[in-house]
């Protein structure tokens, strides 16, 4: 077949793909941005959907029958995706808020009656099968999860990740996996299970105290760990931990098997067993590994919840971090100031590469913790603009620039974005920013309920920008994770999120406040900064909790209307500067020390 042999565009590899549908009896085939591991960013090996569709963007599903073809992104991506489907036969299917199930209504509206859809099961959450199911079964259409037809269509396809595995120095970590593990067991029994499977790779970092780097930006590494009350077992590839390492986990009561026996080990529970799954968080393939006696109890992960609560020493150390990452930038945007007001050409890439450099250059610094979005003008208005060296912009002439980035230390994961103006910038600029700053201040200084459902706090933020007509189609804050992923459960802050008792907002979560406004085609503004749960005082009403502010670096006062800020926002902002060059002054020197001095004098007289 020679376009299964090289095919070399979107359009041919979907040519590919539906012959091999047809030769499988395949009718329509599922493919979502996913791995065995539910993870968000993906090795290489399990990015078929960009390969496939030519989409390169971290969230999409793809959807394809032999007449017809669609990828679904949410609005964050709707441009991008426009612009990288073209020529590739598939459309652009714009996902409004609260629409996730809307490519399986789309599958029964284009199959007939017996119908199959396929997909592989080892990248499909069991939760989405349910699902799946709930729209095919109805309409006489089965699924089918049991091949991979990527295989046989994807010349050398990406190897699996092979690098090293290693332990989160001591020095960062409160508690001893031991005692995670010890913690997790009682969960279990109290929810009636013996057995738990992890396959999320974040929390399997994070029960066992080790990091690794088989996903850009996230220091985590491919595992499943299998608990049981007696003993724990880490599914790895062997040659990615020492030996050193091996007996550690063993004296801490775990063994090591090779990645690939995961499914060989539940297959041989006992079949009396109680199994403890998140339904959303585990593949298909590997439930149906389990023999048929063995009990599913399904519930959210006790580690989800565990690691989000961030202890006492954990957030010492991420403020020990967001001085680093401060730092950092107080000596970028000095020199990004001087390099524009010189005629230096700067470029978004120069952004980048100059800001990595300055990070690199901090204690503790390992990597970036997400591709860095520097958006000039027009590109800032997209929410997830990445320039390339083919596509990308020079800093020029006049506008606002937008830098949302972010690092890995050892003590902590960074987020960060702020909005910069070039040259001169005119009053609607203005007005955006600051009415953007105006839903930042507002939900920074909320103080509300502990246990409450993180969603219902989202209208915080967005009533100033609502009040002027004005909204964004992203949510306003995700969960962040301790030296680990950026985008990190159970809270989210957005409105369209499920409310369930798991976005309970408890002490110690860390989430980041990110309002914003986007002009397609003019500019984009948005302000975020990461926040952790704190106690406040009781009242007769319960207890409560409050933000404190953990990113330090200035918000540009130059891009202000003050007409639009009342004495109390004026106030916060100010307060927070003088937090901010307190903390930085001891770490910054030279031209960032000037700048940061300039940046943060009080807005009050």
């Amino acid at each position: 077949m020679s376009l299964s042999e090289h095919p070399r565009t979107p359009a041919e590899r979907l040519a590919a793909l539906r012959e091999t549908m047809r030769e499988n009896a395949v009718d329509a085939w599922w493919l979502p941005s996913s791995d065995p591991h539910s993870s968000e960013y993906l090795p290489e090996h399990w990015q078929g959907r960009a390969w496939l569709s030519g989409f390169d963007g971290s969230v999409g599903t793809l959807v394809v029958t032999q007449q017809a073809a669609g990828l679904w992104v949410d609005s964050r991506y709707w441009v991008q995706a426009e612009q990288q489907l073209a020529g590739s036969g598939i459309e652009l299917m714009k996902l409004q808020p609260g629409q996730a199930q809307r490519p399986m209504a789309w599958l029964v509206e284009q199959l007939a009656p017996g119908a199959t859809v396929g997909f592989d099961g080892a990248v499909v959450s069991l939760a989405t099968v349910r699902q799946l199911q709930a729209h095919l079964a109805p309409a006489d259409i089965r699924w089918e999860g049991h091949r991979d037809l990527l295989d046989a269509i994807w010349p050398n396809r990406p190897a699996l990740p092979e690098a090293p595995v290693r332990a989160h120095p001591s020095d960062y970590v409160d508690t001893a996996r031991r005692e995670k593990l010890a913690v997790l067991r009682e969960k279990m029994e109290e929810q009636g299970a013996d057995t738990h499977l992890v396959s999320t790779l974040d929390d399997v970092a994070w029960l066992t105290n080790l990091r690794g780097a088989d996903v850009d930006f996230n220091p985590v590494f491919l595992a499943h760990l299998l608990v049981e009350q007696a003993r724990a077992t880490l599914f790895v590839a062997p040659d990615k931990l020492g030996t050193a390492l091996i007996k550690a986990l063993a004296e801490d009561g775990i063994e090591v098997a090779d990645y690939t026996e995961v499914a060989s080990a539940l297959a041989a529970l006992p079949h009396d067993a109680r199994l403890l799954i998140d339904p959303a968080r585990v593949s298909l393939a590997l439930t149906e590994a389990v023999p048929a006696g063995v009990s599913f109890v399904e519930a959210m992960q006790p580690s989800t919840l565990a690691k989000s609560r961030k202890s006492d020493r954990d957030i010492e150390h991420v403020r020990h971090a967001m001085e680093e990452d401060g730092a950092a930038l107080c000596a970028f945007f000095a020199w990004l100031e001087a390099a524009l007001a010189d005629g230096e050409t700067v470029t978004e890439l120069t952004v980048d590469e100059r800001l990595t450099a300055e990070r690199a250059r901090r204690d503790g610094f390992v990597s970036r913790s997400f591709a860095t979005i520097a958006a000039f003008n027009a590109n800032g208005a997209l929410p997830h603009y990445h320039a390339t060296p083919a596509a990308h912009s020079v800093i020029e002439g006049d506008g606002l620039l937008l830098i949302d980035s972010g690092a890995q230390y050892l003590g902590g994961t960074t987020d960060i974005t702020r909005v910069v103006p070039v040259g001169q910038i005119d009053a609607a600029h203005r007005r955006d920013f600051t009415r953007v700053l105006k839903g930042t201040i507002a939900l920074s200084r909320a103080r509300f309920p502990r246990g409450i459902p993180s969603p219902q706090l989202d209208a915080i933020a967005r009533a100033p920008l609502w009040a002027a007509g004005l909204d964004y189609g992203h949510g306003t804050g995700h969960g962040v994770g301790y030296f680990l992923n950026v985008h990190e459960g159970p809270q989210v802050i957005a409105w369209y999120a499920p409310v369930t008792p798991q976005t309970a907002m408890q002490p110690g979560m860390i989430t980041s406040i990110e309002p914003g406004v986007y002009r397609p085609g003019q500019w984009g503004v948005r302000i975020e900064n990461l926040v952790v749960n704190r106690p406040d005082e009781a009242s007769d009403f319960g207890d409560f909790l409050r933000f404190e502010t953990l990113t330090l670096c200035p918000i540009d006062t130059r891009a202000l209307d003050m007409s639009l800020l009342d004495a109390a926002e004026i106030a916060w902002l100010d307060a927070y500067h003088d937090e901010v060059r307190r903390r930085l002054l001891p770490r910054v020197e030279g031209p960032a020390r000037d700048w940061l001095e300039q940046r943060t004098a009080p807005l009050a007289r």
